[in-house]
């Protein structure tokens, strides 16, 4: 290894990880296992898409219309993939994150706005997803949900400590979660096996069934594509593993694509998973209306037994931990690469907590609450979809590795949609009628 390669390491689990990468980047190492010191930073990401707000969206798709919205998590699952593999190539390529890059380029003014959109909807990510671990802790062991809130919060602090021992210890345990998540919906569909034909017809041919199904398709979108996410995920590239030239980096980058289509591969199935055990369980004449979290762990007992219930809280509590911890950590990364200002952990994890706080203290539905976070992500989205979009199309920015142009077509067409989907969530968020075409 160089000196330059060895001055950025740091002790101990996360050192062995950047001196494997300098291997295998170096042609030292070859074969499956070569891909093992890059993954991370994909499996963060992911945790985004495997979050509360995904769990109350998903039953309540799966619930009120069986398998029909299946095909919108996987477009919302594809354009994920896309805009966190532009995030992740950003880092690599530049050593600097979208919103280093986002200061670097464009007006003071539009920087600052950017910044304080971005916190808010740092702040509202927190919420939800704190709330859904929340929920958790207080339907598995009865307590109430403030206290609740503060014994999670206590845990989520211990958790995020793990950053000062390097990137590594902190990704393996979001890698954990992501596994407690997965294997769960497993087992869930094991116990509830789902339509398999149903399900694969509906996965590819788009179906409505009215307005609110609209509304739970935007919402769904809103859920998946999250603008934390985008922020992060070149924050977790930029300096992994020390490259020195653009044969390098295009080697990093292969491992990096591949991790991402992995990654948010498995994040995609557990989402459909969560639709199929719903519509496999609720989707029955008698339970259709069930929307809430803590409905669908109530209704579970009587259905499916104590057992499958105790599972679905189990894979939230790991939805909910990982997800706050990783919306923690995009915050700390916004808040440090836009206005280069930095703050105490515990600082950080306290204002963050006080929207959850305020909300259990004012007798806020949870669920509604996990809602309207979902319609301040849909406003603040745009903001680093069409950034990470005008920065990776840009020579200046990229050099060789700038975009091509059936990427930049593709991706203006996603983020076009997605944008669209997500007026429409906002329109009948305030009253407003919006036609829909009758997919049946």
């Amino acid at each position: 290894m160089t000196d330059e390669a060895t001055r950025t390491l740091k002790p101990g689990w996360t050192d062995r990880t950047v001196a494997a990468g300098r291997e295998i980047i170096v042609g030292q190492r070859r074969g499956i296992r070569a891909l093992l010191p890059f993954a991370g930073p994909a499996i963060v990401a992911s945790i985004a898409y495997m979050d509360p707000g995904n769990f109350a969206t998903n039953i309540e798709a799966g619930s009120r219309y069986g398998y029909l919205l299946l095909w919108v998590v996987v477009l919302a699952n594809v354009t994920a993939m896309l805009f966190q593999g532009l995030s992740a190539k950003l880092g690599i390529v530049t050593g600097k994150s979208l919103a280093e890059q986002c200061r670097d380029h464009f007006p003071r003014p539009v920087v600052y706005a950017m910044w304080g959109a971005s916190e808010i909807a740092a702040m509202a990510t927190d919420l939800a997803e704190f709330l859904g671990a929340s929920i958790g802790l207080s339907l598995l062991f009865g307590l109430p949900l403030f206290w609740s809130l503060a014994i999670v919060g206590v845990a989520i602090y211990a958790m995020l400590v793990l950053q000062g021992s390097g990137f590594r210890p902190i990704e393996v345990l979001i890698a954990g979660f992501v596994s407690v998540i997965g294997v769960s919906y497993l087992i869930e569909l094991a116990i509830a096996p789902p339509d398999w034909s149903a399900f694969a017809f509906h996965s590819v041919v788009p179906g409505l069934a009215g307005p609110h199904s609209v509304t739970l398709a935007v919402g769904i979108v809103g859920a998946t594509v999250m603008p934390h996410a985008i922020y992060l995920h070149s924050s977790l590239t930029k300096d992994r593993v020390p490259v020195h030239d653009d044969c390098e980096r295009h080697r990093v980058l292969r491992f990096s694509n591949t991790e991402v289509l992995i990654a948010l591969g498995l994040a995609g199935l557990v989402n459909m998973a969560m639709i199929a055990m719903a519509a496999a369980v609720f989707h029955d004449g008698a339970h259709n209306d069930v929307a809430e979290i803590e409905t669908a762990y109530r209704t579970l007992i009587p259905l499916m037994g104590a057992g499958a219930a105790g599972v679905f809280m189990i894979s939230l509590l790991a939805s909910g931990f990982s997800s706050s911890v990783v919306g923690t950590m995009a915050g700390q990364g916004i808040m440090q690469d836009f206005v280069h200002f930095t703050i105490p952990l515990w600082v950080r994890r306290l204002v963050t907590m006080i929207p959850a706080f305020v909300v259990v203290g004012l007798g806020v539905n949870s669920t509604q609450a996990l809602v309207m976070s979902q319609v301040v992500l849909s406003i603040v989205l745009p903001i680093p979809m069409v950034a990470l979009l005008l920065l990776t199309a840009r020579r200046d920015v990229m050099g060789g590795f700038v975009n091509k142009r059936l990427t930049t077509v593709i991706a203006v067409l996603a983020a076009a949609l997605v944008l669209a989907l997500n007026l429409v969530l906002l329109a009948q968020a305030a009253g407003i009628s919006i036609p829909y075409l009758p997919l049946e």
